[in-house]
């Protein structure tokens, strides 16, 4: 595993992601909007995925809420795992006592990708990313 980050489903995330760099500074980064994206027709101008860097150590994810949301159900685990193996591995054992919320597949963002909530009522993002190694 790479690293584990916090993804916030939230009613306005534009307002929300400026709440949230006021209060702990950061960059916001990497903001995709719906518009023109497949599947996200008569969403537009709500982000599907926003990141507000705090530190080189601490990010948090952020999207706006395209479906109702029970209280308590709008923060997710995101792990970004380091291979392949290890994603279908995650994803096959979390599956066996969970609920699959989103088949394990590829992505148009470069990545293999899953969600599942676990036999607890927690909600995993499994990613693992396609892209090849950066040469910095």
């Amino acid at each position: 595993m790479k690293r584990l980050l916090p993804h916030i489903y939230i009613e306005n995330c534009k307002e929300a992601l400026d709440y949230y760099q006021q209060i702990f500074g950061g960059e916001i980064k990497n903001t995709q909007l719906s518009d023109h994206v497949e599947g996200f027709e008569g969403q537009e101008g709500k982000y599907i995925h926003a990141e507000l860097h705090i530190n080189e150590h601490c990010t948090i994810f952020f999207a706006d809420v395209f479906r109702p949301l029970t209280s308590g159900t709008n923060i997710w685990l995101m792990i970004d795992l380091e291979s392949a193996e290890e994603i279908e591995s995650a994803y096959s054992l979390l599956s066996k006592d969970g609920q699959i919320q989103m088949e394990l597949q590829n992505t148009f963002w470069n990545s293999t990708y899953a969600v599942v909530k676990d036999k607890y009522g927690i909600t995993w993002e499994l990613n693992f990313s396609n892209l090849p190694p950066s040469k910095e």
